[in-house]
């Protein structure tokens, strides 16, 4: 959690295409300390069967700017699979309605926002094969 010298931040990812959760998306966490500093890489998670990053790393103190990293292709493509097998079992089901051969039109969502020491950012991520977007929840 925050501090008053650090920020900390959560997200969840919710594919707005099926109305669930977005469960197995890789999210990488950076930091960097102004806009013209490098970006440290913090590590990051993947989201349970709820959608939620739950045990993203803590900012370092003197944190102004966050980058968030959501890869979405691998997502999709299992999706993707998954669908396809159960079009096999239905005549009539076409296999890549929504997401084309592809997986993803967006393989990535890159996601960077300022924050302020002693506050929360929860960060959710609204996806589907052809577009997102993003707020900040509470």
């Amino acid at each position: 959690m925050s501090t008053e010298t650090t920020a900390s931040v959560s997200t969840h990812i919710l594919d707005t295409s099926v109305g669930r959760p977005a469960e197995g998306v890789t999210i990488s966490l950076s930091a960097r300390s102004g806009s013209g500093a490098e970006w440290q890489a913090l590590g990051g998670s993947a989201t349970d069967a709820d959608g939620r990053c739950k045990d993203l790393p803590a900012l370092p103190e003197g944190t102004t700017h966050v980058r968030l990293d959501f890869e979405t292709e691998a997502y999709f493509l299992t999706k993707q699979n998954k669908q396809n097998k159960q079009a096999e079992a239905q005549q009539d089901a076409p296999a890549n309605r929504d997401s084309g051969t592809t997986g993803a039109f967006f393989p990535e969502v890159a996601i960077t926002f300022a924050v302020t020491p002693g506050e929360h950012y929860h960060v959710p991520l609204l996806l589907n094969p052809f577009g997102y977007s993003v707020y900040r929840g509470s």
